[in-house]
């Protein structure tokens, strides 16, 4: 289980069981590339500058949009590991409220079992795509 200031949502409670359980780094790593290849294309519109994820050395697109009070992501990159990193947090942060969203804390990438066989690069590039996404949602937290 993981411990966190606030519980996981489930849908990522779900990924970081799914990784925890897997020993692995090979795994691992083949779990993000078929998240990877699951991601819907990101529209060629949504590839501008406004879009992208500072800090990243790959190419990496966020974009965000309100539905209903709960917040949809899409992106993609130009990596696979990273487009994989990425997919973890769509899914385990679409369909959540702006305040979920934002009470998230990244740490929980620890007890997943990837920080440690990550890149210095790719785990810095993860929390900007983390911190992205937070920056996305928070625009639309006084509309709620």
């Amino acid at each position: 289980m993981v411990s966190a200031a606030f519980p996981l949502p489930p849908s990522m409670e779900k990924i970081v069981r799914r990784l925890q359980q897997t020993s692995d780094p090979r795994r691992r790593y083949e779990y993000l590339l078929w998240l990877a290849q699951r991601l819907p294309p990101l529209p060629e519109s949504a590839r501008v500058e406004p879009n992208k994820v500072p800090g990243c050395v790959s190419q990496v697109y966020v974009i965000a949009t309100l539905e209903e009070d709960l917040i949809r992501f899409q992106g993609d990159s130009d990596a696979q590991l990273t487009k994989g990193l990425l997919a973890v947090l769509i899914e385990g942060m679409n369909g959540l409220t702006v305040a979920e969203v934002l009470q998230l804390k990244p740490d929980f990438i620890k007890s997943t079992g990837l920080e440690v066989s990550l890149t210095p690069s790719r785990a810095n590039g993860f929390y900007n795509i983390f911190h992205t996404m937070q920056n996305k949602a928070r625009q639309y937290q006084s509309i709620q």
